[in-house]
């Protein structure tokens, strides 16, 4: 088992815990939602295949109101009508941030996201990624553990 490295270094992990408060302030002050941001961190969890994050983010998605179909339909969202055009903004800023390098293909959906949600938002949005791809990888290199849970939501013994 690899060591936690947020257990073993809390003062490193303190200060992402800051590092994200930070940008969770900023990018509301900026016009993204708080459901935007975690369709952002959702989607950029299920590419990376960080289990932890996805199990976390899921059920914050559903506690900010997002409905279970969309998130249902997140791996597939390019093939649905469900996501109006600006959480189809947010998610091409999710995958085109996740998959490193840009390519032509996301370099242009990063300028049609950019075009919907205005400078601002779209910055934002990509501080929001940019926290989630650091959050995955620490948890990935964790091996966090995702703990079984009951239809209530919580943690089964």
């Amino acid at each position: 088992m690899r060591p936690f490295l947020d257990k073993v270094m809390p003062e490193a992990w303190q200060a992402a815990e800051a590092f994200s408060s930070a940008i969770r302030a900023a990018v509301l002050e900026r016009g993204l939602s708080i459901q935007e941001s975690e369709l952002i961190k959702l989607r950029t969890s299920q590419i990376n295949a960080c289990a932890f994050c996805v199990d976390l983010h899921a059920r914050e998605a559903r506690q900010a109101g997002l409905v279970q179909q969309q998130l249902d339909l997140l791996p597939v969202w390019r093939e649905t009508d469900v996501f109006d055009e600006r959480r189809r903004a947010v998610l091409a800023v999710a995958e085109a941030t996740a998959s490193l390098p840009v390519t032509e293909e996301s370099e242009a959906d990063l300028w049609g996201a950019r075009a919907v949600l205005g400078e601002e938002a779209f910055v934002a949005a990509e501080w929001v990624a940019v926290t989630i791809n650091t959050f995955n990888r620490i948890s990935i290199l964790s091996q966090h553990p995702v703990r079984p849970r009951g239809a209530d939501g919580r943690i089964v013994r």
